[in-house]
């Protein structure tokens, strides 16, 4: 077969092909139902620290905090504890076998706060925590 009719050829098979049409349907989306006054709904906080007990120290002074002020806690969700590995050469050149390998673990709690007041987002914000403690606050 010559090359233009092997071309053709190749185009036809494209061309039968008819394109797909479907129908355009819309769902049906459920919104939720958000407070009218503009209230929080939700606090999530994200609590993450090197050492677990300096973690579970802060977890429960955020905890004791909210619970003062009467709010709804859910947590402290445990969350999977992120590993970092790192392998070093011991000496260079010709101990190349001779390894050393160290890792970095990262202890993670999650605590949700429900319908928190101002009083309590002002006392959270307040709260002195110790040193090594990172926490990450989302409003939903």
């Amino acid at each position: 077969m010559p090359p233009s009719m092997a071309a053709k050829a190749t185009t036809e098979k494209k061309a039968k092909a008819p394109a797909k049409k479907t129908p355009a349907v819309k769902k049906a989306v459920k919104v939720s139902a958000a407070p009218k006054d503009g209230a929080i709904s939700k606090l999530r906080i994200r609590v993450r620290a090197y050492e677990y007990k300096i973690l579970d120290l802060s977890v429960k002074q955020i905890i004791d905090t909210a619970l003062r002020y009467d709010a709804k806690v859910v947590g402290p969700v445990p969350l999977p504890t992120e590993i970092n590995k790192y392998t070093v050469n011991r000496s260079a050149f010709v101990y190349k076998n001779a390894r050393e390998q160290f890792e970095m673990r990262v202890h993670k709690r999650l605590i949700d706060i429900l319908n928190p007041s101002g009083k309590i987002i002002e006392a959270l914000t307040n709260m002195n925590l110790p040193s090594g403690v990172d926490i990450d606050v989302k409003i939903l």
